[in-house]
Order: structure tokens, then C-alpha cells, then sequence
């Protein structure tokens, strides 16, 4: 895998191509992946370099559900299957309903189609899932309370059927690693509440 000095060169170089908010949003997620894994006996490097790469197919200027598949070629272009795993699996926690959800993805069948296969064929581990509580929880200003973030990605690009479904289970993923940490999670992050009430 890379090293964090190899990933931050990444992201730096991406946020050259394609500028944008996504990039701080990226850091802040690696900061909340390291905090947590480190409390919970995991891998702070390897949870670091995971969630800063996490959305690193935007370095394309790919948007919605382009960036996944983006970021999952660029890293196997790489020879980083991990990285890429993880830039698919970041955006879709399983819940009720997922393979539904799935057909309202806007990409093309084949590209659909590879992801419905590829996720269902993956037994998300604690990286995924840390990866995907970070994502929910990071702000391009900082660590923030999950509903903050959740409002602010349905503020900008809407709600389906499913997101109630679907922010349930980003609750029960933050559920699972406040047991694993052997406290709430937010209490990691002093700097939550200010960066919370930020407009």
C-alpha cells in the first residue's frame, strides 16, 4: 500500500487537476480514520491513507457516482487493490433495499453492473466500514456530528427512497465502532460541536 507520503502526494497532485472541497473533505476524513483506528487497536497509517484516497477518482472531475469507479481504475492503474477497493466501497453501506438502491445509480449498465457485482462479492471489513463512518462525519472545515453531514450531502444533491434506510446504517456503522472504541466516537474530536454549528 502507500505510504502516507505517497498518498498525501496524490492528493495534492488531484486537487492540482480538479480543485474543490473534496480535498479538505478528504483530509478531514484520514485526521477521524487515524483518531479512531488508533483508539480501536487498528492500523492509524493504513486507516489514514485509506480515507485520504478515498474519493481520489475526483482528481478526474468526476462527480456522483462517477468518482468511484474513477478512483477504484486510477488506483488499479496503480497497482493499489486495497486503495481501490475502498474507493468503491466508501459510498455504499448495506442496508435493506441496497440491490434496489443500486439501479438508481447514473452511470451506464456495464459500469452498474461491475459494481453490483464487485460489492456483492466483498465482505466489507473494518476498514470499509471506519472509511465509510468518515466519510459521514467530515466536513472540508473538520470533524462534524453525523446528521450535519448527512444534511449536507442531501442539501446538495437531494434524497431518494432509500436514504433513511441508508443514513440508518451509517448510524449503526458509528454504533458499532463507539463499542469498539469503548466510547462515543465524538468524543475523540474536542473540536466537534464548533465545527458543527459552522453554516
Amino acid at each position: 500500500m502507500l505510504t502516507v507520503a505517497q498518498a498525501e502526494k496524490e492528493l495534492s497532485a488531484a486537487e492540482i487537476l480538479t480543485p474543490g472541497l473534496w480535498a479538505p473533505h478528504s483530509r478531514t476524513a484520514a485526521y477521524a480514520a487515524r483518531t479512531i483506528a488508533e483508539r480501536c487497536g487498528m492500523d492509524g497509517d493504513r486507516a489514514y491513507v485509506l480515507g485520504l484516497l478515498h474519493d481520489i477518482g475526483r482528481r478526474k472531475g468526476s462527480w456522483g457516482v462517477e468518482h468511484v469507479f474513477d478512483g477504484y481504475e486510477y488506483m488499479m492503474s496503480l497497482g493499489e487493490p486495497e486503495i481501490a477497493r475502498i474507493c468503491l466501497t466508501h459510498s455504499y453501506p448495506r442496508f435493506e433495499g441496497f440491490d434496489d438502491y443500486l439501479n438508481l445509480l447514473k452511470c451506464t449498465d456495464a459500469r452498474r453492473e461491475f459494481l453490483r457485482e464487485y460489492l456483492a462479492g466483498t465482505e466489507y471489513d473494518d476498514y470499509d466500514k471506519l472509511v465509510q463512518l468518515c466519510d459521514g462525519i467530515s466536513l472540508p472545515n473538520g470533524v462534524c456530528i453525523m446528521e450535519k453531514r448527512l444534511m449536507d450531502v442531501a442539501l446538495r444533491h437531494g434524497v431518494h427512497k432509500y436514504a433513511v434506510v441508508r443514513w440508518r446504517e451509517f448510524f449503526a456503522i458509528k454504533k458499532y465502532f463507539d463499542e469498539k472504541c469503548g466510547c462515543n466516537i465524538y468524543s475523540l474530536f474536542p473540536e466537534i460541536a464548533a465545527n458543527s454549528l459552522v453554516d
